[in-house]
């Protein structure tokens, strides 16, 4: 039995998957569902969890070489939200997109992470070093 870390066996099945410079997304609860990429949804409520919240639990067990971020992130939030949103990047290379640029990423992702985050255009691409 696993006693530390992450518990979901589905998130767990998904990030062992995960290879070389592919790539995660972890989205906010409005985030337009993708039949062709394998969606684990965690939300329970608004912001339970929220996106900073999942980031920091993988980051002890997933290798994250690079982030993708909407650029419309920093102005649709106050300071205050977007620096909790941010904290959990800290220390990571982050790219800012265009909202349309991230979403053409999205394809290409191993698997998505669904979360209750409220935080608009919150979503995130994690690239796997």
């Amino acid at each position: 039995m696993i006693k530390t870390g992450i518990l979901n066996p589905t998130v767990l099945d998904l990030l062992a998957r995960v290879r070389h410079t592919n790539t995660l997304v972890i989205a906010d609860r409005g985030f337009p569902f993708w039949p062709e990429i394998e969606t684990v949804d965690l939300s329970l409520v608004d912001d339970l969890p929220t996106v900073a919240q999942i980031v920091t639990a993988l980051r002890p067990n997933f290798v994250i070489g690079h982030v993708f971020a909407a650029e419309n992130v920093k102005a649709a939030n106050s300071p205050e939200k977007l620096a909790r949103h941010l904290a959990a990047l800290e220390g990571l290379p982050v790219t800012y997109l265009s909202h349309a640029e991230l979403k053409q990423r999205v394809p290409h992702a191993i698997g998505l992470i669904r979360t209750g985050d409220t935080t608009q255009y919150g979503n995130l691409i994690l690239e796997s070093a």
